[in-house]
């Protein structure tokens, strides 16, 4: 069984916190009546939709898409349920949690459930974020655009970037279960970029 969990990019997409500037535009650039084909440019933030970050993101002069290993995007995942959660994940939440090292962990909130943007979106807190880097699991998946939120010099992102632990946002598991997994996840190969949109599907 094959789950695609990435999220679809069109112009009237979900973006962060509704902000016209980071829809996706798109221009059709030839036509079959002049050109003989049809052709469409488009032009989008690199952190649009289902994407990864890279340390740059965050961390001045931090690692690109150059140094990323593709070896860490396909393997092991897990799916967590945090449904029951209102406002954030942190590190109480995951101690029950058998969280291994290598795992690609993907939690599973509410956040999947929303039709529109949510200002009030569920994220993985600071203490969350060092919980998970000191087991070493190999990336951190969130079904929202953000991985934090409201959180001062971006703590979530530092804590796990400094360690080359994945960050993967915008996946929607509304319609996968908390289980085990094999995820695939390739990036656009654009050089030296803070982010990349990708193509995330989960196996079961």
């Amino acid at each position: 069984m094959i789950y695609d969990i990435s999220v679809a990019i069109h112009k009237d997409m979900i973006v962060y916190k509704n902000r016209d500037k980071k829809k996706p535009r798109f221009k059709q650039s030839a036509t079959f009546e002049a050109n003989g084909v049809y052709e469409t440019d488009i032009c989008m933030n690199l952190h649009t939709g289902t994407h990864i970050d890279f340390p740059l993101h965050t961390i001045k002069d931090g690692k690109t898409s150059n140094k990323q290993d593709l070896s860490t995007l396909i393997g092991p995942a897990t799916v967590y349920d945090m449904m029951h959660l209102d406002e954030k994940i942190t590190a109480d939440d995951l101690k029950d949690l058998d969280i291994k090292k290598g795992d690609f962990i993907l939690f599973k909130t509410k956040n999947s459930l929303d039709k529109t943007f949510n200002f009030e979106f569920i994220y993985v807190d600071h203490t969350a974020a060092k919980y998970l880097a000191e087991r070493k699991v190999r990336g951190v998946g969130i079904d929202a655009l953000g991985i934090e939120r409201a959180q001062p010099d971006h703590p979530t992102h530092d804590t796990l970037l400094n360690q080359d632990i994945i960050i993967l946002e915008g996946i929607n598991l509304s319609m996968v279960k908390a289980d085990s997994y094999t995820l695939y996840c390739l990036p656009l190969k654009i050089e030296n970029v803070e982010a990349l949109p990708v193509r995330a599907i989960l196996q079961k």
